[in-house]
């Protein structure tokens, strides 16, 4: 599933086109995704007008001008691709990568006019484990998939003494509650692994050992906090992990997987300077974890 970097990535890719521009017409292919489409769906966006478009955890948020919001999850396979109408084209980056155009997995198309001209925004998704819907912005903080997110892991709104209450006593290993949406929203395994290398700590340490006995952050979870905040900056920076499915918006592969310290690099030397010792891999919650037992002792 594409984690938050390559989500942001996607947003940033779609914003020149989507943002300030109106649907002039939305084609629905299918009655459902992951799950059903909204009632009336194409219809209720026809002539709205994009205000803005964010990201909440791995969700995309389209705001329009008549106060709903118009919500994106790419599941496991969903893509957006963006194609001029009329004369001229968009140029691939210098990681293109030759997508397929099989419209049997184009599912919606949206037809765009704004200050980038004419567009069509495709969302491609072969495995249709993506879905869409629309939500009032004024509910949208109590709805059932946003209610319970925990703090972004980007910019300053984590930090040590916000994760501090969220780990106090927590038995469970800290890769587990690291992956654990209600601590930190859109946080997935690949940074995970590397912001626990880079912090020199545990996969197995048990999460609520990183607060003391008042309540306070230890210093390690100073680290930990600022590591997952670099890598995942670097990662936005670098356009992504294209793994497996993931692709930009403009056909182009994200590259931050060309500076992993440690995931999927089992059995290679672990690169910290000095170590001399080799990533494993070991598995928890079914999924895997690569770390560094030398360096991650913590």
């Amino acid at each position: 599933m594409p984690e938050l970097p390559e989500v942001e990535t996607v947003r940033r890719g779609l914003e020149p086109v989507m943002e300030g521009a109106h649907f002039t017409r939305v084609e629905q292919r299918r009655a459902d995704l992951r799950f059903a489409f909204p009632e009336g769906f194409a219809g209720r966006l026809q002539g709205r007008r994009v205000m803005s478009l964010g990201r909440r955890a791995k969700y995309l948020l389209a705001d329009l001008d008549d106060g709903m919001v118009l919500i994106c999850h790419l599941g496991m396979s969903g893509s957006f691709r963006i194609e001029a109408e009329g004369e001229g084209s968009l140029k691939p980056g210098a990681f293109h990568h030759a997508r397929s155009k099989d419209d049997r997995h184009d599912h919606v198309i949206f037809h765009m006019e704004g200050p980038a001209g004419l567009a069509r925004v495709i969302y491609n998704d072969p495995r249709r484990f993506g879905y869409m819907d629309l939500i009032a912005r004024t509910g949208l903080a109590e709805h059932p998939w946003f209610r319970s997110l925990g703090v972004e892991p980007t910019g300053n709104s984590l930090d040590a003494s916000d994760l501090a209450p969220r780990l106090t006593g927590k038995k469970a290993p800290l890769k587990a509650a690291l992956l654990d949406q209600r601590i930190i929203a859109g946080l997935g395994n690949i940074y995970v692994c590397e912001a626990m290398w880079r912090a020199g700590l545990s996969p197995l340490k048990p999460a609520g050992r990183l607060v003391g006995p008042t309540g306070k952050p230890k210093a390690p979870l100073g680290q930990l906090t600022l590591a997952i905040r670099a890598v995942i900056g670097e990662a936005i920076a670098a356009g992504g992990s294209s793994l497996r499915d993931h692709i930009r918006t403009d056909g182009t592969l994200g590259y931050f997987q060309h500076g992993f310290s440690v995931y999927d690099r089992e059995g290679k030397a672990c690169p910290r300077p000095g170590c001399g010792d080799t990533v494993r891999r070991i598995a928890q919650s079914g999924r895997s974890t690569f770390y560094c037992p030398r360096c991650q002792k913590n």
